[in-house]
């Protein structure tokens, strides 16, 4: 039996992994395509926009979402479980994407299938890193320690140890291709020299490949043969350069938002906006229900960048409520934050 090629997809929080695994969807040749998606938080949004986009390759029966906590953490308890059911379909997928969520290490996920209930079956086509141009240009989540810790030795109001750069440089590490996204926010002097920093970092052969909008033919990152499960002695975590086996997330929480019907878009867009900057939020994303408005509104926040669009009317019977997912590290008030968003 020919195995399955699965195709991994890394990436931090708003770097783009579900424009860009929309955009695989919509383009999918008629190959059929399961996506299995990794949710960190209390309700799961992504996969909700996924199943919005109109295509066949988009069926719910082909769309599974893990919500219970980081990929790389539940192998055993979802991860596996769910891949032995894939590969036992018929027909089977011609293809798996899967989407980790942005705190996810990839290497445990990848060893994940040499498992003999997957290895019989599936295989890691390739290992695909999103990386957020502006989000890199701007000194966040870089490869390079030294430019981190100058970061942080700079800004008198930071008080905490973050991981975060550690994350970036794990995706970068177990990647064989980086795409880097949104580069239509920057310069071409600013993405060429992106693209030289991350050259730098990884392994030899890994290309980086500047896009916009996860825009990218996808022919370019399916169908790598990369085999990851069988490399993974070149793919090191920073764990396990430092000779540490495990990792856990207790620097971030993240807890939803329920906020009823909102009367007013632009009003709630700006309290999401200045709640991000006063509490540090890392992200904020959900569904909203605007009255008057027969469609739902998707939320996506990152930082100072806010994006918000109808996707889809509401089914009859279904509850016209709104509920946002946010995301921060520890130490974030739950409280004041749904304080701030429901002035």
């Amino acid at each position: 039996m020919e195995r399955i090629p699965a195709t991994v997809i890394t990436g931090f929080l708003g770097a783009g992994k579900t424009t860009l695994i929309r955009h695989l969807l919509e383009h999918a040749g008629g190959r059929r395509i399961a996506l299995i998606i990794n949710e960190f938080g209390d309700v799961g949004v992504d996969g909700e926009i996924l199943q919005g986009c109109a295509d066949e390759a988009c069926a719910a029966g082909g769309i599974v979402e893990l919500a219970n906590g980081c990929i790389c953490c539940t192998v055993a308890d979802e991860f596996i479980p769910v891949m032995t059911a894939l590969v036992q379909r018929d027909p089977r997928p011609d293809h798996i994407l899967i989407e980790t969520s942005g705190l996810a290490l990839p290497q445990p996920l990848v060893r994940a299938f040499n498992w003999p209930e997957i290895r019989a079956g599936v295989t890691v086509d390739g290992v695909i890193a999103v990386a957020d141009a502006p989000a890199l240009a701007e000194g966040l989540f870089a490869a390079d320690p030294a430019r981190v810790e100058a970061l942080r030795a700079a800004d008198v109001n930071l008080d905490h140890e973050s991981p975060l750069h550690e994350l970036f440089e794990d995706q970068v590490r177990a990647a064989d291709m980086i795409l880097l996204n949104k580069t239509d926010l920057l310069d071409a002097a600013q993405v060429l020299a992106l693209m030289e920093q991350l050259s730098a970092q990884v392994r030899p052969g890994v290309r980086v490949v500047p896009v916009a909008r996860g825009q990218v033919e996808p022919s370019i990152i399916l169908g790598l043969g990369a085999a990851a499960e069988d490399d993974m002695d070149n793919r090191p975590s920073h764990h396990e350069l430092e000779g540490e086996a495990d990792h856990d997330h207790d620097e971030f929480v993240s807890f939803a938002i329920g906020l009823g019907e909102v009367e007013d878009r632009a009003r709630l867009l700006e309290r999401l906006r200045k709640a991000m900057a006063e509490h540090g939020i890392l992200r904020a994303k959900g569904f909203v229900a605007l009255k008057g408005k027969r469609a739902r509104l998707v939320v996506q926040a990152t930082g100072p960048r806010i994006e918000s669009w109808f996707d889809r009317p509401w089914k009859p019977g279904e509850a016209r409520a709104s509920s946002l997912v946010v995301i921060g590290l520890r130490g974030l008030d739950e409280t004041a934050v749904k304080e701030s968003l429901a002035r």
